[in-house]
């Protein structure tokens, strides 16, 4: 019996032995191939954060690259690179970006692209950065219908002379071409001028204007809606009805707008392409916007014209916008810090 028992006892205690070799080499292939798992995974995880960082980068550096309002830098750190020497002028700059700098409490300035645009753009880009919403006007009136009014209404079929800029004379499609740009214009102002998250409504801003193709519509859009507040004035002025804005007088006293045609063909057209905006465009330009523009003059330093307001008549509910020009041509936009 007691033999028996013993056999029992070592025949139990093999297989549990033999059991357990089976199991542990079991588990350490399951721990090892749990290891070699965990392993790949965290290369894996290593492999596409590093992918999605580059990936990141890279988009960053296209947006930058195709900003046309680039981010804000230092005021002075700006003048000190952009005039450098002991000329005249330059030192007559720096002179006139410490006063800003001291003065005007302007620290910073975002640069705009410097093409035939600047001024619209920088415009623009202002009021949509600001969400500063549709003039009254605007709010009235539905100004995708305004090239229809026009043409059909008012009969004024010379509007297919109308050059987009770059894009000179588009004859048939210039209608097509006008709507197109009146819904850029309407829709993202709408969009964006309804975020009232700050940050969102600057990342809204960089994507649009970092876009060629889609900014250019926004500036033609607005180019269309002078052209059409000026026939508009015009025809008020023969018709006697009402009194109009003395700008408009200034606009068709010059022998090269003295009617729309003239003003579209010798001004509007080139606009984008050869030139900016002048003086009066400007006025006409805020005054349309119902936005008082401050402008600081840098090359008038020292004078009565260093800082200028378009237009000089504005009512006071209207928002402010500042921009800054060194030579009346392109303009950057200064950024007040108190």
């Amino acid at each position: 019996g007691r033999h028996e028992v013993w056999s029992w006892k070592t025949a139990s205690k093999e297989s549990l032995c033999l059991m357990w070799q089976k199991v542990k080499v079991q588990l350490m292939l399951s721990m090892s191939f749990l290891t070699a798992l965990f392993w790949y995974c965290r290369r894996l995880y290593s492999f596409l954060a590093q992918l999605l960082k580059r990936w990141n980068n890279y988009l960053q550096r296209q947006l930058i690259r195709n900003l046309s309002v680039l981010p804000e830098v230092d005021l002075l750190g700006y003048s000190a690179r952009e005039w450098k020497g002991e000329t005249k002028q330059a030192k007559q700059m720096r002179e006139a970006y410490e006063e800003l700098f001291r003065s005007c409490h302007i620290k910073y300035l975002r640069q705009v692209r410097r093409d035939n645009y600047s001024v619209v753009r920088a415009v623009l880009f202002q009021i949509f950065s600001q969400g500063i919403h549709f003039p009254s006007w605007m709010k009235e009136r539905d100004i995708l219908k305004l090239p229809e009014k026009l043409l059909y209404s008012q009969g004024c079929n010379w509007i297919q002379q109308y050059s987009f800029g770059p894009e000179r004379y588009t004859g048939p499609n210039t209608f097509g071409k006008l709507r197109k740009c009146m819904e850029a214009l309407k829709t993202n102002w709408a969009e964006i001028s309804a975020t009232r998250d700050h940050e969102e409504r600057g990342s809204m801003c960089n994507i649009l204007f970092s876009d060629e193709s889609k900014e250019y519509k926004l500036y033609e859009g607005i180019k269309f809606i002078m052209l059409y507040e000026v026939v508009e004035a015009y025809e008020q002025i023969k018709s006697r009805d009402e009194p109009v804005h003395n700008l408009f007088s200034l606009l068709f006293a010059r022998d090269s707008s003295s009617d729309p045609l003239s003003f579209m063909m010798n001004h509007l057209n080139s606009i984008g392409d050869s030139v900016c905006l002048d003086q009066v465009e400007l006025f006409l330009l805020g005054y349309l916007l119902e936005v008082k523009i401050r402008v600081y003059r840098l090359h008038r330093f020292n004078t009565e014209e260093f800082q200028a307001t378009y237009p000089n008549e504005y009512r006071r509910e209207w928002n402010e916008i500042s921009l800054l020009t060194e030579d009346d041509r392109y303009y950057h936009i200064p950024l007040f810090r108190t």
